[in-house]
C-alpha cells in the first residue's frame, strides 16, 4: 500500500456485523467492499434487538441515520408467575428495535456498488503486504485487510482455526414474531410498554415490542417479539433440527422450516408450563423458529491481515443482549484504530495488534457473563 492511497478492506458477511464493519471503516477513510453468500436481501433470524449504547455510538460515528424513534421504548421490567401475577417489577427504561431496521439503515448507507451478493468466500493467501480473497465463483479480490464478519458459522474462522467450533449449551431459544393486533387483548394489556418475563425451573420466556413493517413504531403497527428458552438433550436437538422437508440442519431452524409436529408439541408444552399471557404469544405465532444456544470463543482475532469480528470471533449468549453491541464495539474500535494508518503512514499491523488485545478482553468478559447468566437461569450445573 502506498502512503497516499486509501487502504482497502474486504468484508466477508453481509449481516449486521459486516455492515457495521463496512460503514465504520468507510467513515475512517477506507475503501470497503462487502461480500455475502446469500444471493439477495437477508432475512431476520432473531427479530428483536435491544438497542445498546455501543450500537448507537458506532452508527453515529459512521453517519448512519436511524428512524426517529429508532425503536419501541419500554419502562418497567415485569416478572410473571404461572397465573400471570406480577411477582416483581423493576424500572429499567430501554429501547428495543428490530434486526431488519438496523439492517436496512446500514445497507442503505453504503453505495450499491460496495455490496456483492451471491459470492461465497473459500480461501485467501498473501501477495506481499496484500491479502487475496478467493471466492467459489473463481472471483478474487485484493485488499489490505480481510474481515471475517460472517457469524457463528464463519467460513473465515474455519479457514484460520478449524478446531474452534460452536458448542451446544444444553438449551435452545424458541422464537416468534406476532403482529401487534393479532395478540388477544388480555395478553396485550399485560405486555404493552413493558419488557416482560416468565421464569420457572429450567425454562424462561421474555417478550417486548419492536417496530413493525417498514420500521413503523405506531401503536397497532408494531410486532411482539418473544423468546422461550427450553432445555433439550443433544439427541432431542438433532431431531428438532430436521426440518419439515426432512433436511437435517446444522445450526438453526429459520421461520417456515419447523415441522408441524414440533410446533404442535411446542403449543402443548406452552399449555403446561406457561401462563395465559405467554401461552397466547405462542398460540398466535404461525411459524415459531428455533436457535440452539451455543458457546464459542476464539483465542485470537488477528491473523496477519485477516481479522475476525463479532460472532465470528466470539458468541455471547443472548441473555447479555449483547451480540449486536459487541459487533458494533469491535467494528467501531477497529475503525478508530485504523483511521490514521493511511494518512500518517502508521503500520496497519501494529494497530491491529492493539485492537486485538482490547477486543479479546471484551469478548471474554461478555461470553463469561452470558454463560453465568444462562446456566443460572436454566439451572445447568457446570
Amino acid at each position: 500500500m502506498k502512503s497516499l492511497e486509501k487502504p482497502r478492506a474486504v468484508v466477508i458477511g453481509g449481516s449486521l456485523g459486516g455492515l457495521l464493519s463496512a460503514n465504520t471503516l468507510r467513515a475512517a477513510g477506507w475503501e470497503v467492499d462487502v461480500f455475502e453468500t446469500s444471493p439477495g436481501q437477508l432475512d431476520s433470524r432473531g427479530g428483536g434487538v435491544v438497542l445498546q449504547p455501543d450500537v448507537l455510538d458506532a452508527l453515529r460515528f459512521a453517519g448512519v441515520d436511524l428512524p426517529d424513534p429508532p425503536g419501541v421504548a419500554s419502562g418497567l421490567r415485569i416478572y410473571l408467575d404461572r397465573d400471570d401475577h406480577v411477582i416483581e417489577q423493576i424500572y429499567m427504561p430501554q429501547m428495543q428495535t428490530s434486526w431488519s431496521l438496523l439492517y436496512r439503515a446500514m445497507k442503505n448507507a453504503l453505495p450499491a456498488e460496495a455490496l456483492h451478493t451471491g459470492e461465497t468466500f473459500v480461501d485467501f493467501h498473501m501477495e506481499g503486504e496484500q491479502i487475496v480473497a478467493q471466492f467459489e465463483s473463481g472471483h478474487i479480490e485484493k485488499a489490505d485487510l480481510l474481515i471475517g464478519a460472517d457469524g457463528i458459522r464463519s467460513t473465515v474462522r474455519r479457514r484460520l482455526m478449524p478446531e474452534i467450533v460452536p458448542l451446544y449449551a444444553g438449551y435452545v431459544a424458541w422464537r416468534g414474531i406476532v403482529e401487534e393486533p393479532d395478540l388477544p387483548r388480555h395478553a396485550a394489556n399485560v405486555l404493552r410498554d413493558r419488557f416482560s418475563f416468565q421464569q420457572d425451573e429450567g425454562h424462561s420466556g421474555l417478550c417486548y415490542l419492536i417496530p413493525g413493517d417498514n420500521d413503523s413504531t405506531v401503536a397497532g403497527e408494531r410486532r411482539w417479539n418473544w423468546v422461550w428458552y427450553r432445555k433439550y438433550s443433544r439427541a432431542q436437538l438433532d431431531e428438532l433440527l430436521v426440518d419439515r422437508h426432512g433436511v437435517a440442519r446444522e445450526f438453526s431452524l429459520p421461520p417456515g422450516s419447523t415441522k408441524s409436529v414440533d410446533i404442535a408439541q411446542l403449543r402443548d408444552d406452552a399449555k403446561t408450563w406457561l401462563g395465559p399471557t405467554f401461552r397466547a404469544l405462542v398460540d398466535a405465532t404461525d411459524d415459531p423458529f428455533m436457535q440452539p444456544i451455543v458457546d464459542l470463543r476464539s483465542p485470537k482475532m488477528v491473523f496477519g491481515r485477516a481479522v475476525l469480528l463479532g460472532d465470528a470471533a466470539s458468541v455471547p449468549r443472548p441473555h447479555t443482549a449483547g451480540s449486536t453491541a459487541k459487533a458494533a464495539a469491535n467494528a467501531h474500535a477497529l475503525a478508530l484504530a485504523l483511521s490514521s494508518t493511511w494518512q500518517s503512514g502508521a503500520k496497519i499491523d501494529s494497530a491491529l495488534k492493539r485492537w486485538e488485545n482490547q477486543q479479546l478482553q471484551r469478548g471474554r468478559l461478555m461470553t463469561d457473563l452470558g454463560i453465568s447468566l444462562g446456566n443460572r437461569l436454566m439451572n445447568i450445573a457446570r
